[in-house]
């Protein structure tokens, strides 16, 4: 049996539709449970950041998260196939009224994604202050509380109702197929078959 660890929310129900497209089964969590089982395949629905670390652990053999998530985590995972699908940036986003400027001495940015950022302001030897927010990252530049934020984009109507307006596309991210390592090697004929259906699937192959 193959052990999936899943997010919860559209990359999750995007990954069950491919599933019941490939294997022509309904695969659909019952109502609180987070435990579902199919076959040869046992899902897992767990928060989006906390897909690497099942997977990590072992908990879980293979895993689907956005490669913002898996950029983030930084562990050391096997990733066997981008997917396709949850496309979003990782953007820096600043006041509406403002445009983006690098030449203060240094900044004070708002974000969830400590490490993605860190490494990007790293690269440009500018020198940042991060401030850890788990929500309402929007809210920071508008109170005073960071110069700008680093979070997700999808469209950008989030910020633009915040009076924010997205300045720079750090990294592009989208769901990927990942696997524990001793998994990948113990289990690598029905992981590898599994990849080969999904790519299938997904480019009409």
């Amino acid at each position: 049996m193959l052990t999936i660890a899943l997010p919860k929310g559209r990359i999750g129900e995007d990954s069950l539709r491919l599933f019941e497209q490939i294997f022509g089964k309904e695969f659909r969590f019952e109502e609180r449970k987070l435990i579902l089982e199919v076959d040869q395949f046992r899902f897992l629905q767990v928060r989006n950041q906390d897909v690497p670390t099942y997977v990590y652990h072992q908990a879980a053999d293979i895993g689907v998260v956005g490669l913002d998530v898996l950029e983030e985590k930084g562990l050391d995972l096997v990733r066997l196939l981008d997917l396709g699908f949850g496309r979003c940036d990782v953007s820096i986003g600043i006041p509406a009224t403002q445009e983006l400027d690098f030449t203060k001495p240094s900044y004070k940015v708002a974000t969830k994604m400590e490490n993605i950022t860190r490494d990007f302001f790293s690269k440009k030897a500018i020198p940042v202050e991060i401030i850890k927010l788990y929500g309402s990252i929007e809210l920071a530049p508008l109170v005073g509380l960071a110069d700008m934020i680093v979070d997700i984009v999808e469209t950008g109507e989030t910020m633009k109702q915040n009076g924010l307006k997205p300045a720079l596309s750090i990294m592009q991210s989208s769901a990927f197929l990942i696997a524990n390592k001793n998994s990948f090697y113990d289990k690598k004929e029905p992981i590898l078959d599994l990849r080969e259906k999904i790519k299938e699937a997904l480019h009409g192959a």
